[in-house]
């Protein structure tokens, strides 16, 4: 394996110049080659930066062929990145994909089979759980340090208006980003939810378009998760909350809590810090900067940039490969956060509450979810 790790970037729209830019300054990486069917926007982001000028193709396919990578970073419209990442895995490269893993269960589970047994690093970002106030609560949840985990919340209020789903073709569509504010900006909230909380059960929700006229896709979701541990959680995301607001994730156990508002740690308290001294029922002061240790508060509100937040899932990739061991986050990750949204959808759509084992054996299959893109119809009482 050479000094560096050679890339070649599949997409180059917005996202994409966070991962070019991270790719750039990484000392482990270089651009090698851009890939887009536009072929101006594939020049003008690798034309970007110091440095040798990366090839520029119109398709992966060429770009493989051409050009000799490690690392394959996929950043397209979310239904193409699993037949993308398999094609990737096919020509011996470790694969990196923007979230989410696919917009289709049947194409993201065949890709966590090939993943499995190919002997390479498949990541899907989702760098928000490499945000040190989430990583520390994580650590503590795992350490036993909030004892039974027993329930959770978790909300995404933002507000995305008419002209930015008009500014590309594919956004708000069933057919290419699969979803709306649930699939697309909530996929990265409920993957750290299921970070803290562990294997979703089941999932009751309800999706609708309620504050965008001609929007395919919902702007607002809601749902309750079970999880295997027995624990709950709510589940809130919108693109129909004006003034956008914030990400507020709260988990709670038996000997602890903590809440994380836009990736910085608001709340932590656990009853191993002072099981010396009388217990206290009321909420407890918050005891952040003594439990969690400033090493972990540093830079949360820096991890709200992208690139920050990118370059640290980056990292935990490049150590992955050099170890030869699987990263922190996989695709097995991503295929259980996308079956929780497909549950959404599918528990919207029957009015009941769902297994996600169910949604993953396909016994949903014959339900078309994509009726959600519809004022939701008035509740009758009798």
């Amino acid at each position: 394996m050479s000094a560096t790790l050679g890339v070649i970037l599949v997409g180059a729209g917005v996202i994409a110049q966070v991962h070019a830019r991270v790719v750039r300054e990484s000392p482990d990486l270089r651009l090698v080659a851009v890939v887009d069917p536009v072929a101006d926007a594939a020049e003008a982001l690798a034309s970007q930066g110091a440095g040798p000028h990366p090839a520029v193709h119109g398709s992966l396919r060429d770009a493989l062929a051409a050009d000799a990578a490690d690392i394959v970073v996929i950043t397209t419209p979310s239904g193409s990145h699993a037949d993308l990442a398999r094609q990737a895995l096919a020509a011996g490269c470790h694969v990196l994909i923007e979230k989410p893993v696919d917009i289709d269960l049947h194409r993201a589970l065949e890709l966590k089979e090939a993943a499995e047994a190919a002997p390479r690093v498949v990541s899907v970002m989702t760098q928000n759980r490499y945000a040190p106030a989430v990583a520390s609560v994580r650590r503590a949840i795992e350490a036993g340090r909030f004892g039974r985990l027993t329930s959770g919340t978790a909300t995404l209020a933002w507000w995305r208006d008419d002209a930015y789903y008009a500014s590309a073709q594919w956004r708000g569509t069933w057919a290419a980003d699969g979803g709306g504010a649930l699939m697309n900006q909530g996929v990265h909230t409920v993957d750290v939810l299921l970070t803290l909380l562990g294997a979703p059960a089941t999932v009751s929700g309800v999706a609708a378009t309620v504050g965008h006229d001609d929007l395919e896709v919902e702007d607002v979701a809601g749902a309750v998760i079970t999880f295997a541990s027995g624990a709950v959680a709510t589940l809130l995301a919108t693109t129909a909350a004006f003034p956008e607001n914030s990400t507020r994730i709260q988990v709670h156990g038996t000997t602890g809590s903590a809440y994380l508002q836009d990736g910085a740690l608001e709340y932590f308290h656990v009853d191993d810090a002072h099981r010396d001294g009388p217990r206290n029922w009321g909420r407890m002061g918050d005891q952040s900067a003594t439990q969690v240790g400033p090493e972990d508060l540093a830079g949360t509100v820096a991890m709200l940039d992208l690139h920050v937040a990118h370059r640290r899932q980056y990292d935990d990739v490049v150590a992955a490969i050099r170890e030869g061991r699987q990263p922190d986050a996989t695709v097995a990750d991503a295929v259980n956060a996308l079956a929780v949204i497909i549950s959404v959808y599918i528990s919207s759509v029957v009015g009941h509450p769902v297994r996600v084992a169910d949604v993953l054996d396909g016994a949903y299959d014959h339900i078309d979810y994509r009726t959600l893109g519809a004022h939701p119809a008035p509740i009758a009482h009798t």
